[in-house]
């Protein structure tokens, strides 16, 4: 288990490598609020972290299923089966970011449908002047006028899966359920859209 100053030695080292506070919050699957702690705390020595409270936040660590493809290949197939029959009409996946693509790319082969990549804004996000508008992937299958499934590894506030639904919906696409890894969220729709999740995360508080 990787403990608070685990994480942000981790976050220090993926800003000296360039990635924003988005794709390290995406990195390390936090939230942005505490991607962007990490990163502030990274800069300050031991005596100075000491003093500082974290965020409320729970760290997801997948690697052991996302390093190995045949793990990703088993767990792919088992949230494919969470979507079960929710609509005959779909015939395209979208995943979200560098996380949710691999995911997507096998739950789409298991349900026969065709892929699509979106890339949410928080890649874009540095605290500084905000995010830009997200985009999706030329490379893989268009939207518009589609019906669709998407695919996130984690959900921490929901804002990057409202993101997406709208900017599909916007292509012309109807998002008909979404699914994730883990949901630390812990709400059965986002925009109207069900989603289904292999793990929810409850904070427990007094």
């Amino acid at each position: 288990m990787k403990s608070t100053d685990d994480l942000i030695d981790s976050a220090g080292e993926l800003t000296e490598r360039g990635l924003s506070k988005g794709e390290i919050a995406d990195e390390l699957n936090v939230s942005r609020e505490t991607a962007s702690w990490l990163v502030d705390q990274s800069g300050k020595g031991t005596d100075e972290r000491a003093g500082a409270s974290s965020p409320s936040d729970v760290h997801v660590d997948w690697s052991a299923i996302g390093r190995d493809s045949n793990r990703l290949t088993h767990v792919g197939i088992a949230m494919a089966d969470l979507l079960g029959d929710e609509s005959d009409a779909v015939d395209l996946t979208v995943g979200i970011g560098k996380s949710g693509g691999p995911l997507a790319t096998v739950i789409s082969r298991e349900l026969d449908t065709d892929l699509s990549v979106y890339l949410p804004s928080k890649y874009q996000w540095n605290d500084e002047g905000g995010a830009g508008s997200g985009s999706f992937s030329r490379n893989f299958a268009s939207i518009r006028d589609r019906d669709c499934y998407v695919v996130d590894d984690n959900i921490d506030t929901g804002q990057t899966m409202t993101e997406t639904i709208e900017h599909i919906r916007n292509r012309g696409g109807d998002v008909e359920a979404a699914v994730v890894l883990t949901d630390k969220h812990g709400e059965e729709e986002i925009l109207d859209v069900p989603i289904y999740s292999m793990i929810d995360i409850a904070q427990m508080r007094d």
